[in-house]
């Protein structure tokens, strides 16, 4: 049977970037096996549908570049890929668990469910459960006559359907992450399957689309592991073959205390989210990593690696090395530590393998005048060594637009000198009656000048520096003044030595 694996996020707000993370798993593993990736949208809770999440879902996957084979917006042979499309498929399956006795009907009113939790608390019972104990003392079809369970559903009383777990019984898989796994059924819960609405939980819906999608492995977050040893009781009951399951970790803080949220994301000023997401009820934005500047190779590159260790000193891969390195054994069972840091590196080394042309198209498009497009590549190329974000580019090479107006005391006080500033209006001069001239022949001509007081070029250069950008540091300073060209040169430098007079 041929991989096929899912990805199978909820409308219920932006995709946080945990999920980004399985949804690349997922893609990685199946692009690994020549297998098919789905996008299956999981809308059962419609108390928590939030209008716009589904489309977010889809934006952020496709600017990610995981690309979904099948499903929502993809089509396939095995729709519809959207829960709430689905209800009389569950339903069915609903009937059959009933019918072989393997669920039940539970009529119990929130008081009736309060007042059993409440009786457990007092009985010091740790976790209050519906379980096969406290099941005989509810008001269910296993409690009550199958002609006393009619008339209620003839009556139309709302009801859940439940699933009948046995009361000690060892449930058994082999996770690819974790090794083997076992729960008995004493510790669980008989989970509801069918909401009162005739809407499915995800446990029922997660199943049925597992089973009839042909799903073979479900690779997924850590927080699903412990309804785990339900899924499989389901596909027991329902006759089905199990696919394998890998659980994934958890990402955590950047200090490893705790699992990785939006809060703590927002406290230690970094994105939690792929793209912007504007809050529906309280219009708060959350700044996505698109907008932030992160470019999507760098941000997939990190993502991959953030519980995942191909093994060697290799950082950087591409998506084709990805897919090649990639295998599910290879995943860590520890949660992995969120390190921004890191994520801004990523990103300086993807900023700096950016064909010239696309870094030159981003520049222009950030900049609020015109530009000759040369001249624009030009100072791309000059800052992109020197920013993490190509957004970080226009304030970083401001000084190629305006001269200066300020300049950096501290520099100034050390550097520039009447001796320094003579020979810059020196070579400024001589640099304007060049008939035309490059970085490296600026560079000998300003050598030539320095040569005739025999002054090494570091008696001047952070003086030049200062002059033509006001600033200590930047890009390579002969890079500066051929793209500034001799009379703009000439200008900063006559500009500073008024300005800098001691």
């Amino acid at each position: 049977m041929s991989v096929r694996v899912r990805f199978a996020p909820s409308p219920t707000g932006a995709l946080h970037i945990g999920g980004v993370r399985t949804a690349l798993y997922n893609y990685l593993f199946a692009k690994k096996n020549n297998g098919t990736f789905i996008l299956r949208i999981e809308d059962t809770d419609q108390n928590r549908f939030v209008e716009g999440a589904e489309s977010y879902i889809e934006e952020a996957l496709s600017w990610a570049g995981i690309v979904p084979d099948e499903g929502v917006s993809f089509g396939g042979e095995f729709g519809p890929y959207r829960q709430s499309e689905r209800k009389d498929i569950y339903k069915k399956y609903a009937q059959q668990l009933l019918d072989e006795g393997k669920a039940y009907y539970a009529f119990d009113t929130p008081e009736e469910l309060d007042a059993m939790r409440d009786r457990l608390k007092e009985a010091r019972v740790a976790n209050p459960q519906y379980n096969a104990v406290t099941r005989m003392q509810m008001s269910n079809s296993l409690t009550l006559s199958p002609e006393e369970t009619q008339a209620k559903l003839d009556a139309g009383e709302p009801y859940v359907i439940r699933i009948k777990l046995p009361r000690n019984e060892d449930v058994r898989f082999k996770d690819v992450v974790r090794g083997w796994v076992v729960v008995n059924t004493a510790t669980l819960d008989d989970k509801i399957l069918m909401k009162s609405d005739g809407m499915p939980t995800y446990h029922m819906a997660n199943i049925v689309d597992d089973h009839l999608m042909e799903i073979t492995h479900v690779i997924r977050g850590e927080e699903w592991l412990p309804s785990a040893p339900l899924h499989i009781m389901l596909y027991q009951f329902l006759g089905w073959e199990a696919p394998e399951f890998a659980h994934l970790p958890l990402l955590l803080k950047p200090d490893g205390n705790g699992k990785l949220s939006k809060r703590a994301a927002d406290q230690l000023g970094f994105p939690i989210f792929p793209l912007n997401w504007t809050d529906p009820q309280s219009g708060e934005l959350s700044v996505g990593f698109r907008e932030t500047g992160y470019l999507p190779d760098a941000f997939i590159n990190f993502l991959a690696l953030l519980g995942w260790n191909p093994g060697g000193e290799k950082e950087l891969f591409s998506i084709d090395d990805l897919i090649d390195a990639f295998s599910l054994e290879k995943i860590n069972k520890a949660g992995a530590k969120f390190d921004i840091e890191k994520a801004k590196w990523f990103n300086q080394q993807y900023l700096k393998f950016m064909s010239d042309d696309d870094l030159t198209d981003q520049f222009i498009a950030l900049l609020d005048f015109e530009i000759d497009r040369d001249r624009a590549q030009r100072i791309a190329l000059s800052l992109k060594e020197r920013v993490t974000f190509v957004q970080e580019m226009p304030a970083a090479g401001n000084f190629y637009f305006e001269q200066p107006n300020e300049y950096d005391s501290k520099i100034a006080r050390k550097k520039w000198n009447e001796e320094a500033a003579s020979k810059l209006m020196e070579f400024a001069t001589e640099l304007r009656q060049q008939s035309s001239y490059n970085k490296d022949s600026a560079k000998q001509l300003l050598v030539e000048v320095l040569e005739r007081d025999q002054l090494p070029l570091g008696k001047v250069m952070p003086a030049l520096r200062l002059a033509l950008t006001g600033q200590g540091g930047g890009p390579d300073l002969m890079d500066i003044v051929e793209i500034l060209g001799a009379e703009e040169v000439y200008n900063r430098i006559d500009k500073a030595s008024e300005t800098l007079k001691s």
